[in-house]
């Protein structure tokens, strides 16, 4: 665990600051966190209802990102503006994203949040400015309050009272979201999860009264991706709980991602 995240996290029971000793979190009230051997610490309260990405989901992550394959959508998000603060990426996953940005941040400490050890294992690992944490995004994060000068939250969940906790007054949230136009030409063919009509209204909704919008950006390009390239994108998200077979797409296919990368500050 990167000693210089410990003073960002709480203890999930009571909320107390934490202190690391040898290879353990503590908080005041003895509840203590051991620090998993590949870097990552739980601090989950209670079990989490899910389990988030399996190993295998993992490798097809780790495969399909690191070939730079959604490398533009990365490339936004160094373009947001931060706050004063760390970085909280909320469904962190592998820490892709969060590992480029903290790359053009070169002050910053990140927080790679996300419900899967496994995927934890990675983001521990993805840059020495990040602190690993296994927790559940429905419930209240173990973040400080008002630490945060940015908040990432990309094809994730997304808590928005805990996301306007934790960052602070001048702090912004970027939201990486699909559009429909999102990888169209596989929805068809293969039946993958269609992005409906709205995506974009239905998370401004979602987090009225608590955010409001301060800037947008379209990312939209073209990929060529073998059928290999094809399963490990597919393997790598939610259809890959529908036993999708990609043999229907050929050798190769032109795929089109389009997402929305949008900007929020803290509303009031």
């Amino acid at each position: 665990m990167l000693a210089a995240a410990v003073p960002l996290l709480t203890c999930p029971h009571c909320g107390a600051d934490l202190t690391l000793t040898d290879r353990t979190l503590r908080c005041p009230a003895h509840h203590s966190f051991d620090i998993a051997r590949q870097g990552y610490v739980s601090l989950l309260r209670g079990a989490a209802p899910f389990t988030g990405d399996t190993p295998e989901m993992v490798a097809a992550r780790v495969d399909f990102l690191g070939a730079g394959h959604y490398a533009p959508i990365a490339s936004a998000l160094t373009r947001v503006t931060p706050g004063e603060g760390c970085v909280v990426d909320l469904g962190a996953g592998t820490g892709y994203y969060l590992s480029t940005v903290l790359e053009s941040l070169p002050d910053r400490v990140g927080l790679a949040l996300d419900v899967s050890k496994h995927a934890l294992r990675r983001a521990a690992r993805a840059h020495p400015r990040v602190g690993a944490v296994v927790c559940d995004a429905w419930q209240p994060l173990p973040v400080r309050s008002g630490c945060a000068g940015l908040a990432l939250n990309v094809f994730a969940p997304r808590n928005a009272p805990e996301l306007h906790r934790v960052l602070g007054a001048d702090g912004v949230l970027a939201v990486v979201a699909p559009t429909p136009r999102h990888l169209g030409e596989l929805v068809g063919a293969l039946g993958l999860l269609k992005v409906g009509e709205g995506k974009r209204e239905g998370i401004d909704a979602k987090l009225a009264g608590l955010f409001e919008v301060v800037g947008e950006e379209l990312v939209e390009f073209p990929m060529r991706l073998t059928a290999g390239e094809v399963g490990a994108l597919v393997g790598m998200g939610p259809s890959a709980f529908h036993g999708v077979e990609v043999g229907a797409v050929g050798d190769e296919v032109a795929v089109t991602a389009s997402v929305g990368v949008t900007v929020y500050r803290k509303a009031g």
